[in-house]
C-alpha cells in the first residue's frame, strides 16, 4: 500500500476529506520521526516499536569491483519491531 492509498483508505473509513486524512497521516509520520530523533524510540501498543539503533563500522565489498574492500562507517539506523497484535494479524 502506498501513502496515497493509505490516505484514501483512511479518508473513506473515517468519512473525512482526503485533505484532512493527508494532514493526519503526515502529522503521524512527523511525530514518529521526531520522537525517534529526540527520544530514541516510539512505542505504539499492539502495533510496534520504531527505534534508533547504532550500527558499528564494518568492512564491505565494492559492488562495482568485488575484489576491492571498502570501509563502511558507523551510523545510526531506524529499526521497526512489530508488536504482538500486528504479528498475530499477519499470521
Amino acid at each position: 500500500m502506498t501513502k496515497t492509498a493509505l490516505i484514501a483508505s483512511l479518508a473513506e473509513e473515517l468519512g473525512v476529506s482526503k485533505k484532512l486524512a493527508a494532514e493526519l497521516v503526515n502529522a503521524f509520520i512527523d511525530t514518529v520521526m521526531n520522537g525517534v530523533k529526540k527520544e530514541g524510540e516510539v512505542r505504539i501498543q499492539g502495533f510496534g516499536t520504531f527505534k534508533a539503533s547504532k550500527r558499528k563500522a564494518r568492512e564491505g565489498v565494492n559492488p562495482q569491483n568485488p575484489s576491492q574492500k571498502i570501509k563502511i562507517p558507523a551510523m545510526k539506523v531506524v529499526t521497526f519491531k512489530a508488536g504482538s497484535e500486528f504479528k498475530a494479524m499477519v499470521k
